[in-house]
């Protein structure tokens, strides 16, 4: 039932047809922006016409599995940078780090209260961390090429 007001906004069938597309490159707020339409227009749009929002998520699935595809493709070649991000974010890989502090010959730290204020204490704790990250950092430089020589060498396929 109509109680006036505007008329519902719908999307044209060349605008219909070019859904899937844009899609793969916009998000849904440049989408309505490419349409010419408001964007909370176009949401509502999405929300209530099914076939607008099978194209949008039809879209959206082609361009990730295609960039899916290209990572897995540069991470079987060789590529470093890719293999540490596919398996960060699909195998749980994570790069931890851990700091302990410790005194000379590996003993606790002694602190005077008397003698050190709790300002210098934490500038000495600052700078035994940096320096700590810096020899992690060294470290993972040199073993990084290692670590990452069992995945190339892994033969399964990835869909």
């Amino acid at each position: 039932m109509n109680l006036g007001g505007r008329p519902r906004a719908e999307l044209t069938a060349d605008q219909l047809a070019e859904v899937e597309t844009l899609a793969a490159v916009l998000t849904v707020a440049q989408m309505a922006d490419y349409f010419g339409i408001g964007r909370t227009t176009f949401f509502s749009i999405l929300n209530r016409d099914a076939d607008v929002s099978e194209r949008y998520k039809r879209g959206r699935a082609r361009a990730v599995g295609a960039i899916a595809q290209s990572l897995v493709t540069k991470a079987r070649a060789g590529d470093t940078t890719a293999m540490i991000f596919f398996l960060k974010t699909q195998a749980g890989w994570r790069e931890t780090s851990g700091l302990e502090l410790s005194g000379p010959n590996a003993g606790p730290i002694e602190v005077d209260e008397t003698e050190i204020s709790l300002q210098r204490f934490l500038e000495a704790v600052s700078r035994h961390q940096a320096a700590a990250e810096t020899r992690e950092a060294q470290n993972m430089a040199v073993e990084a090429p290692a670590m990452m020589e069992p995945a190339v060498a892994c033969d399964v396929d990835v869909p």
